[in-house]
């Protein structure tokens, strides 16, 4: 058992934060802070639960379905709270000592979450709830259907066999997802590229250039010190002549975790697909991907493969002739390499478009894009952020606003953290540290939400200066946090982005489609120096080219969902080497050539440890929602707000509330279908 001496500190953790809106005082919680909290937390669950097991009244949805392990607004629960920000931290600001105790206490939490879903006491309350509950309304009906078929879902029909069996792959499951995670973070930065001859930084912009300097003055080196992160990766490998430099700094990001050191992940990977699908029969389906897909809009396998084959069929000539071009493009050299895709499809873009990132950077400094989103938010919603420097944030770069709906009621609490760091995970994602839920009193608890993202950096000479497609990615976790601020249930295992995975993606994915459209572009595109707007005809060059290589990379996700699928839709233990099946498993999506040594799969956390295995299709899933659903505001305006109050009181409000094709279906009127996103990609005119 944790001890410590209660005297000598007081854990934030214990007691009411006594800061702007309840906010995480994260300056004053340390690492045995989150250790304390996690034993004590643990403790009253089990305290909790034997009051619930042993109360003597009838089991009834007021007195079991609503209780303190799931989602009780009466209830402090401390173990949801400090899982919630140790987790998120981990992934934003994590260290060594962060990573070690993760280690330790993983098992433990694990362990706890099994003893709540596999206690058979409690399922027989929750199963007599069930059978014999009444007059529940259209929310309450949903969150006892979901409390119940999870602990089905989590072994509680199992005999007391099944559910030992089950403990211990579980266990494993979750000790290698989080092993896999900090052998990819490690081994992302540990990778630099340091150059000290300024020949070899030819073709690079200066924004680029000037970012490696300071990258190299940080580590008290001379010269210039790519990374693999993406605001350096991707500026060299599009940039840069230096083609044996390319192919280096391409190999390193696709071999990571494939080396013969401790960040190896190879076996992980393999035990993680053979665990799943063990875990998967012995609760009652043929694979991993049946027992995920039953609570997913797609429904099964067969829809998925569907959904994959359409979108190969519509695309893949489309690639093919992309490629084609791309390689008479790079007629210059011998044979294209995957290292020189990205600096020959600059070329092309340009030579076609005159267009290229670059180009665009000046327009889009990131206080400038910040408003602009905002302000989106505000023409859209009626909604105003007003940045609150005395919410505590947990690194300097994170800014912290309060959110005030079109009433000038408090709404949530919005953080943002833009650039790359240390302790930092790759990619973008959105996370929250409070849930929106409605107290027994009444009390609409409101949310608080946080956006993560790896964007360029601000250098001592330049502001922090976006590419247009960290623009998207911006807009894209915004929608996210719209998900999440908007959220009106009563419940919180129901509010927010708590949806299917495959209708998560819908607020987030639709967000993007402004990022091309003029009228947005307007509101916020001025040049950092003269304040002079995007001109006109670089806006005409961005619509022109939006679907330059759309078919390429529709084909690359397409790829990945294939790869995820194949893994998972096993029914027998997978004994292959990972290299040669990943190659095979996407073949029929792939058009360029691969490389034997390069591996995504052991790098590719969203199903690995993200939560979408079984689930990746999920992207082209929602972009055909997404398409279908900006059509509907095309028609009525992009910036209706009688089309963005149906949008909100339909979606981003009702969280998982109803079944995502019923609540889809009463913002649009009916049924999505794929013919938007065709046309939207050149793929379907409106005449055909």
């Amino acid at each position: 058992m944790y001890e410590r001496k209660m005297s000598e500190h007081i854990n934030p953790l214990f007691r009411s934060y006594d800061t702007p809106h309840d906010t995480v005082p994260f300056g004053s919680i340390t690492l045995a802070d989150f250790e304390e909290a996690f034993h004590e937390g643990i403790r009253r669950d089990n305290e909790y639960l034997e009051r619930t097991i042993n109360n003597p009244e009838r089991p009834t949805f007021d007195n079991t379905i609503i209780n303190p392990f799931n989602d009780d607004e009466g209830y402090y629960d401390l173990l949801e709270r400090t899982s919630t920000v140790f987790f998120n931290l981990l992934s934003a600001e994590t260290n060594d000592d962060m990573d070690a105790l993760a280690q330790k206490m993983q098992p433990l939490l694990t362990q706890h979450a099994n003893d709540m879903r596999l206690n058979p006491k409690l399922f027989e309350r929750i199963r007599q709830v069930h059978l014999h509950h009444r007059r529940l309304t259209a929310e309450e009906q949903r969150l006892l259907d979901t409390v119940y078929d999870g602990f089905v879902r989590s072994g509680a029909l199992l005999s007391d066999e099944g559910k030992q069996q089950l403990r211990q792959l579980t266990e494993e499951a979750s000790m290698l997802s989080l092993q896999f995670s900090q052998n990819l973070l490690k081994e992302t930065k540990a990778f630099s590229l340091h150059i000290t001859d300024e020949a070899q930084l030819d073709g690079l912009p200066d924004t680029a250039r000037e970012a490696a300097a300071q990258t190299a003055r940080e580590r008290g080196v001379e010269g210039w010190v790519f990374t693999l992160d993406m605001p350096s990766y991707s500026p060299f490998m599009t940039y840069s002549t230096q083609r044996d430099l390319r192919r280096r700094m391409y190999m390193a990001r696709n071999t990571l975790c494939t080396h013969d050191n401790s960040e190896n992940n190879i076996q992980i990977c393999s035990r993680l697909i053979n665990l799943r699908g063990e875990i998967a029969q012995l609760l009652g389906h043929k694979t991993y991907a049946d027992y995920v897909l039953k609570h997913r809009m797609a429904s099964n396998v067969r829809n998925v493969y569907r959904l994959l084959d359409q979108l190969i069929d519509a695309y893949k000539p489309a690639a093919i002739a992309e490629q084609k071009e791309l390689k008479k493009e790079a007629k210059g050299i011998d044979r294209l390499m995957p290292w020189d895709a990205a600096f020959y499809t600059h070329k092309l873009q340009m030579r076609k478009y005159n267009l290229d990132a670059e180009m665009l950077r000046p327009y889009f400094e990131l206080s400038r894009v910040i408003d602009g989103v905002f302000g989106l938010a505000t023409r859209l919603y009626g909604i105003t952020f007003r940045e609150n420097k005395a919410i505590p944030v947990y690194h300097p770069d994170v800014r912290a606003y309060e959110v005030f709906d079109r009433d000038g009621s408090y709404l949530a609490v919005f953080y943002a953290d833009f650039h790359p760091r240390k302790g930092k995970q790759g990619g973008a994602w959105m996370t929250s540290y409070q849930g929106q839920y409605i107290t027994r009193k009444g009390e609409n608890i409101r949310p608080h939400v946080s956006v993560v993202m790896n964007l360029t950096k601000p250098t001592a000479d330049k502001p922090a200066l976006l590419t247009l497609g960290e623009v998207e990615t911006f807009l894209h976790e915004f929608g996210h946090s719209l998900h999440g601020m908007f959220s009106n249930c009563r419940f919180e295992s129901l509010s927010g982005t708590n949806v299917w995975w495959d209708f998560v993606e819908l607020p987030s994915q639709f967000m993007e489609n402004y990022a091309v459209e003029r009228d947005f572009l307007r509101t916020f595109a001025f040049h950092y120096q003269t304040g002079e707007p995007l001109p006109d005809e670089l806006i005409r060059r961005i619509r022109r080219s939006r679907n330059f290589m759309s078919a390429t990379g529709c084909l690359r996700q397409v790829s990945l969902g294939l790869l995820d699928m194949a893994y998972y839709t096993r029914r027998t233990p997978f004994t292959a080497d990972i290299i040669t099946f990943e190659k095979q498993a996407w073949q029929k999506a792939i058009i360029g050539e691969q490389l034997p040594d390069t591996c995504m799969t052991v790098q590719f956390s969203h199903i690995m440890a993200g939560g979408y295995a079984a689930g990746y299709y999920s992207y082209k899933w929602a972009e055909v929602l997404d398409a279908d659903a900006f059509a509907v505001f095309k028609r009525g305006g992009i910036f209706s707000q009688k089309v963005a109050q149906r949008f909100r009181d339909n979606i981003l409000s009702r969280g998982g509330t109803e079944h995502p094709m019923q609540l889809y279906k009463k913002f649009k009127g009916g049924e999505p279908t794929i013919d938007a996103l065709l046309k939207r990609n050149g793929i379907k005119t409106a005449k055909s």
